[in-house]
Order: structure tokens, then C-alpha cells, then sequence
């Protein structure tokens, strides 16, 4: 477990997800805004389901790799998640996604988790990130900017925005 300090002070700590996570993601889930929901899965879903809860929990650590963070002295308490899973048509390739509780957003969190997935993704092989989000979700689109500064591309589909980085540059 290894334990940063965000911008705000608050100090934070960064695990694996594991299987025995999964009432406390549901409950992390649970307490995010509508608008924080939708980010998430680009439409409205209001629970999780048992099966989406396994899915998101169940990693192998290479193909998915799932972090989270809690205060040091809560582990219960999930402050964010970021993973990312292999892309099927693509081995070299893996699709990223973060989410970071409504009162902890702004302070680094995310940009802390998706440093660390990239690190990750490039000590498996992989040599780059994809990501979709809505082309109004500005919170993510700095984000991504953020870990860009390795090579990015970007392709607007409608009211989405794909990205593609390029982790070995």
C-alpha cells in the first residue's frame, strides 16, 4: 500500500482493488452524484449489479488492473477508483477509466491513480491507453491532457470524445 499526499494535504492511500472490495465499492458507487455516474459509464445507471460488482473486482493484475484509495485510517472507505482492461482486438492496447468521489475531485486523486496505471500498463507490455468520455467533461479531458504529454490523439465521435496515448513516447 503506498500512501501520497493530494493537493488539498490530505494524505490518501493507493492499493489493488481485491475480490473482498466489492460491498464497499457498491457503497462508494452508491454515494456518487448522478452526474459523476453518468462520467463514469457514459449513461444512466443508477446501481451497480451483482455481476457488474464481481467484473470490477475480479482482476488478474496484468490484462485488469484496478487501484483504489481510502484514507490510511479508514480502508473501508473508497475516495476513487482507476483501472484499465485489455482491449480484445488489440494485446499492446488497454482502455482506462477513473473515478474519484464527488468531495475529493480537484484535489489530484485522479491524476495520482492514472500515473500509476499507466506505470503498470507499460511494465505489462503495453504501449497504449485508450479512453472515451463525454466531450463536455472537462475534469476528464485535463486529466487525460495530464498524461498526454506523452503522445496523444484525439477523435470526436458525436458527443464523445475517444483519446488514444501513446505510453511509450
Amino acid at each position: 500500500m503506498e500512501q501520497i499526499r493530494l493537493k488539498s494535504g490530505r494524505q490518501v492511500a493507493i492499493r489493488p482493488i481485491r475480490p473482498e472490495d466489492g460491498a464497499r465499492l457498491q457503497a462508494a458507487y452508491d454515494h456518487l452524484s448522478p452526474e459523476s455516474r453518468y462520467r463514469r459509464f457514459l449513461s444512466v445507471k443508477p446501481h451497480l449489479s451483482a455481476s457488474d460488482v464481481r467484473y470490477l473486482v475480479n482482476i488478474d493484475g496484468r490484462s485488469h488492473v484496478a487501484l483504489l484509495a481510502t484514507p490510511p485510517d479508514d480502508p473501508n472507505f473508497i475516495l476513487g477508483v482507476g483501472r484499465y482492461v485489455r482491449l480484445p482486438e488489440d494485446p499492446r492496447a488497454a482502455e482506462f477509466a477513473v473515478v474519484v468521489g464527488d468531495p475529493f475531485q480537484g484535489e489530484g486523486l485522479g491524476t495520482e491513480l492514472l500515473e500509476r496505471l499507466a506505470d503498470a500498463a507499460i511494465a505489462h507490455g503495453f504501449t497504449r491507453f485508450q479512453a472515451t468520455m463525454l466531450a463536455d467533461n472537462a475534469p476528464a479531458h485535463r486529466l487525460v491532457h495530464r498524461l498526454a504529454k506523452r503522445q496523444g490523439r484525439l477523435r470526436k465521435v458525436g458527443h464523445l470524445d475517444e483519446y488514444e496515448i501513446d505510453l511509450a513516447a
